[in-house]
This record gives C-alpha cells, structure tokens and sequence, in this order.
C-alpha cells in the first residue's frame, strides 16, 4: 500500500509539474476550434507536444496522421522484456458547429495527455522496471463520422489491454451510465403543390415530421428515467406556399444499456413510421 501510494503521489507531482504547459495546450485546441477530421491544427499542436525534447524522462514514440488524416499515436514503454501491458489514454478534439469547444473536447486532450504523462513519470520511479506500454491515441470525430469507430476498423485499438478517457462533466463519477447510443435519421417523402391553390394535390412531408416530433414527445411520459430522445428537424421545406415533399429530423437516443436501447429504439421508430401512416408520405430511418 506505501509503494502504492508513492507511485500516486508520484503521478500528481509530474501532473504539477506539466500543468502549464498542459494548460497552455489546452487553450491553444480552445481557441482554434475545428470541425470533425479537419482538426489538422490539435493534430500539429498535440503531436508537438509529444515530441517535444522538453518532456521529462525518456522520449515517446510519436506517429502523426496514425491511420487518420488527423489522428495521432504517441507510444512509451519500459525496458522490461516481452508482453508488457500495453495501456491506452484516448485525445479527442473536435468541436460543435457554431458552439466551438462547447463539449469540452480541448479538455479531454488534455487530461488525457495529462494521465499518460502521469503514469510514466510514476513507472520511471520503480527501481525495477515493470512490462508496460503507454499508448496515446488521438481519435478525431467524435461528434460527427465516428472516429473511434474508423480507429477500430483499421485495427489502432488491435493489441491494447485497457483503455482509458475522461470527460467534462458537472460532477466527478468513474462510470458513465448512458453508455448505448443510438444516431437515427428519418426522411420524410410526400408531394410537393401550391400552398394556397392547390393543397389537396400535395402530400406534406413537414406535417409527418412535425407529428413525429409531437409523437416523441407524448411517448416521454413512459419512457424510463436513465432513457434520453433528443434531435431536431434539419430539413422542413423550401417555402411557405409550398407544400413540402420533403424533411429530415436527426436525433440521438441513450440508454444504460443495448437491450434497453434496442426497446426504445422500437418505441422510437414506431412514432416515426405512424407519422408518415398518418400524412400518407414514405419514410426512410
């Protein structure tokens, strides 16, 4: 427990001892934010800092655009021979349209440069060394295109033991409840006419959106309390004296778990497949 507990306070001082410049790459991704795999200048800025000769201890193996125009991989290991440990800490950095950095990502790079800088300054203390592999990912897109999911697929999470991330949040927790998440769009089909001479000849795809919208909203009342349906209508017509043929709504749904979002995911679905029932339009989720 005493050796555990050097090693911790270990981990705080090179936390201490990097936070300015931690801090400082914080704010430079803050300031310049970038939208999903354009995120060319965190890329630059975190690569620097990882190859950067003014890190304490020994130096990490840094490769840019690491399967991704805009993901990065930053490798350390000890000396100890043969299947070490191989331990992950994962960098977003994309930001929201219009919002910038509103989600934080700026921060998860840092803690998560923050974390693996820690723990290499705490197993560069041990007196022996133990077989372990710290690995930095940089995974772009998180809030649009999935870039874990293309990071998976061209297999950067092959070989890795554990992974770690941190997010922003109002509240400290080690576990984050909604961990199911579902990104549905829903296209709306009808027949387009004039508004005011000839409405009958249209079929109103902004109608079979709205009903779906309101159709979500009467389904909340039975929705458990971990269950979450949030989204907008990206699409709801042209002009006003014209009937609309089509609308597109996005929308996220979360939940605990995947067997709890797949029963949402079918109460969900049935407020949209009744809306084009109702309007007579076709749909596509």
């Amino acid at each position: 427990a005493a050796a555990l507990e050097a090693l911790k306070q270990r981990a705080c001082e090179s936390v201490d001892l990097n936070a300015a410049r931690l801090g400082a790459l914080s704010r430079d991704i803050w300031s310049r934010p970038e939208l999903a795999y354009a995120e060319h200048q965190a890329h630059d800025a975190l690569t620097r800092f990882f190859s950067g000769g003014d890190l304490p201890g020994a130096a990490w193996a840094v490769q840019p655009r690491y399967k991704l125009g805009t993901a990065f991989r930053a490798d350390w290991g000890t000396a100890a021979p043969q299947h070490p440990l191989r331990l992950a800490f994962l960098c977003e950095y994309d930001a929201l349209p219009g919002l910038g950095h509103a989600c934080g990502h700026n921060l998860i790079a840092e803690v998560g440069a923050a974390a693996a800088l820690a723990l290499k300054a705490a197993l560069e203390s041990l007196a022996e060394p133990v077989a372990v592999q710290v690995t930095v990912l940089g995974t772009p897109a998180e809030e649009q295109g999935g870039g874990k999911i293309d990071l998976i697929k061209a297999g950067a999470f092959d070989g890795l033991d554990v992974v770690f991330m941190a997010h922003p949040s109002q509240e400290n927790a080690a576990y984050l409840p909604d961990v199911a998440e579902h990104d549905v769009t829903v296209k709306y089909y009808g027949k387009a006419s004039h508004a005011a001479a000839y409405p009958w000849e249209g079929v109103n795809a902004l109608d079979a959106a709205v009903l779906a919208y309101n159709n979500l909203s009467v389904l909340r009342q039975q929705m458990k309390p971990t269950w979450r349906v949030h989204g907008v209508i990206k699409n709801g017509g042209v002009k006003p004296n014209i009937i609309p043929s089509y609308t597109e709504l996005e929308f996220y749904l979360r939940a605990p778990s995947r067997k709890e979002l797949s029963v949402l995911t079918e109460k969900v679905e049935n407020c949209f497949k009744s809306a084009a029932v109702a309007t007579g339009c076709k749909v596509r989720i």
